[in-house]
């Protein structure tokens, strides 16, 4: 017997879940940045606030990402744990 040990099955699970968090992550990342790329264009802002907006879109997208990504992990591994 694997008592304690891994099914295929829970792997592939945990591999779809893990590629799940990051492409949801990514997008949402993307996304965050867009809008701010879009702001900037719509707004007409000089060269540098433009650039501030762009930089603080890219800071803001990253920190969403990650929460995305560890909020997802995170909620799979306490499914798990519960045996769902």
């Amino acid at each position: 017997m694997d008592m304690g040990r891994e099914s295929r099955w829970e792997k592939d699970a945990m591999t779809v879940e893990i590629v799940f968090a990051l492409v949801t992550a990514a997008v949402l990342a993307a996304a965050v940045f867009a809008v701010a790329l879009a702001l900037s264009l719509v707004l007409g802002l000089s060269a540098a606030a433009s650039e501030g907006v762009r930089t603080a879109g890219a800071l803001v997208g990253a920190a969403a990402g990650a929460v995305r990504l560890v909020r997802v992990l995170y909620r799979f591994d306490a499914e798990r744990r519960k045996g769902h």
